[in-house]
């Protein structure tokens, strides 16, 4: 029930809601914090891997090149007609020239390098990018876009008094901010950035927080 009107010119009191356990109503979340972990883990989780769209469907595509070609070749001689020219060469050159001839050497090099970027782009994730998110449910993953962290720890930094301009750079574990001021102590806009943007990095809600490096310079002199 409301609370009876009072006299004019009086405050009236507003109905508190209050919860009720029994019907199982979810708790206001705390917004002036990181965002809540999921119950029973630590809301860790690994980073986003790239589908490789673009590398698979190269190396796909000279695959069947290559493939179509000799399965061509193959059908012509099964025919009865010469089989290509650029087989027959391919052949011979192979087996008149020596295994420390330059271009087998380059050949070779070239194929182990793209085998072995092929397996780097199979075994890591990629994606660096998107920063992971701590998990606040078990079937819902975020991430955080690496530019736009930046842009926020860049726009609290600003807001600190002497700051006249900010430069960050997020790398893949530290974060170096660049501050340039034009009054205050430098001592003093340190300090103040080192409390605000460490405050601004807990308040992302990564599941690494990055280290900070905080750098303040004056301005250059002009001429």
């Amino acid at each position: 029930m409301s609370e009876p009107q009072g006299s004019e010119g009086t405050t009236q009191r507003l109905p508190v809601i209050e919860k009720d356990d029994t019907l199982g109503w979810p708790a206001a979340p705390d917004t002036d914090g990181p965002p809540p972990v999921q119950d029973g883990g630590d809301g860790r989780g690994g980073r986003f891997w790239s589908p490789r769209r673009v590398p698979a469907g190269i190396v796909a595509l000279l695959l069947l090149i290559v493939a179509g070609a000799f399965l061509y070749d193959i059908a012509a001689v099964r025919a009865g007609r010469p089989g290509l020219r650029w087989r027959r060469e391919l052949a011979r050159q192979l087996a008149e020239r020596p295994l420390d001839d330059t271009w087998v050497l380059v050949g070779a090099g070239v194929t182990a390098v793209l085998g072995l970027w092929l397996l780097v782009l199979a075994a890591t994730p990629g994606l660096r990018h998107l920063l992971p998110m701590r998990r606040t449910h078990p079937d819902v993953r975020a991430g955080l876009h690496r530019d736009a962290a930046a842009l926020v720890l860049r726009d609290r930094a600003m807001e600190i008094a002497g700051v006249r301009s900010a430069r960050v750079r997020l790398r893949r574990r530290r974060a170096d901010v660049r501050v340039v001021s034009h009054f205050r102590t430098l001592e003093e806009v340190r300090a103040d950035l080192d409390t605000v943007l460490t405050e601004a990095v807990r308040g992302l809600g990564l599941t690494r927080p990055h280290a900070l490096t905080v750098r303040v310079t004056r301005p250059g002199r002009k001429g």
